[in-house]
C-alpha cells in the first residue's frame, strides 16, 4: 500500500498574478536608488570634506608657523618634559617654536634669565657654566634659518652640545653674556622619533 501525499497546492501561475502599477514600480525604484544613494554618498561626501578641512587646517598651520617662526611664550609642559628644556624662574623675553617631521622632531626656545638662572638650567641639564666653550656657536645654519636667531651682535658668545642617547633629546645651547646680569639664552633640543 502507498501513501499518499497531502494535496500541496501549486504556486501560482504568474501569468495569474495581478500585475504590479507601473507608477507603483517606478517610484519604488527610485526610493531604493535614493536610499542606496544616501547609504553611499553621505559618507563619501563626509570624508572628503573632513579631508579638506584637515589638510587647510595643516596649511594654515603651516603657514603661520613658517611665516612667523618663534612665538611668543612659554613652550607647553609636555614639550618642556619631551625635549627637557627646563626654563627656570626668573625668565623673560621668553619664545618658542616646534618642528616635527619623520626624521627628527626639534624645540627652539629663547629666554632671558640671570646668572642664578643660567647655573639652574644647564644644571637641570647636567652640565656647568664652565662647559660652555667661548665664541662656539652651537646651534648649525640650518636652525639659525628656521629660528631667524642671528648671532653677530655683541656678545661675548659661548656655547655647548649637550648629546644624549636615545630617546633622550641632544641639545644645542648659546648664551650671549653680553649684559653678564642678564645673560640670553638660546637652545636647539631635538629629539629621533
Amino acid at each position: 500500500m502507498t501513501a499518499s501525499l497531502p494535496h500541496q497546492a501549486t504556486p501560482p501561475d504568474e501569468s495569474r498574478r495581478p500585475s504590479e502599477n507601473p507608477r507603483h514600480k517606478a517610484r519604488r525604484r527610485a526610493l531604493t536608488l535614493l536610499i542606496i544613494g544616501l547609504l553611499i554618498g553621505v559618507p563619501a561626501g563626509y570624508l572628503v570634506i573632513s579631508a579638506n578641512q584637515s589638510r587647510n587646517s595643516g596649511k594654515d598651520k603651516e603657514a603661520k608657523y613658517s611665516a612667523t617662526g618663534l612665538t611668543p611664550g612659554w613652550p607647553s609642559k609636555v614639550q618642556r618634559r619631551l625635549y627637557r628644556v627646563a626654563i627656570p624662574h626668573p625668565a623673560d623675553y621668553v619664545a618658542s617654536y616646534e618642528t616635527n617631521n619623520w626624521k627628527t622632531s626639534r624645540l627652539y626656545v629663547q629666554f632671558r634669565t640671570t646668572p642664578a638662572g643660567l647655573d639652574s638650567y644647564l644644571g637641570a641639564m647636567g652640565v656647568r657654566r664652565e662647559q660652555l666653550k667661548q665664541g662656539d656657536i652651537t646651534v648649525g645654519a640650518r636652525d639659525r634659518k628656521v629660528s631667524g636667531w642671528n648671532f653677530t651682535g655683541p656678545g661675548p658668545w659661548a656655547g655647548l652640545t649637550h648629546k644624549q642617547k636615545n630617546p633622550a633629546p641632544t641639545q644645542d645651547v648659546v648664551v650671549n653674556t653680553s649684559d653678564p646680569n642678564y645673560p640670553m639664552v638660546y637652545v636647539v633640543s631635538r629629539t629621533v622619533p
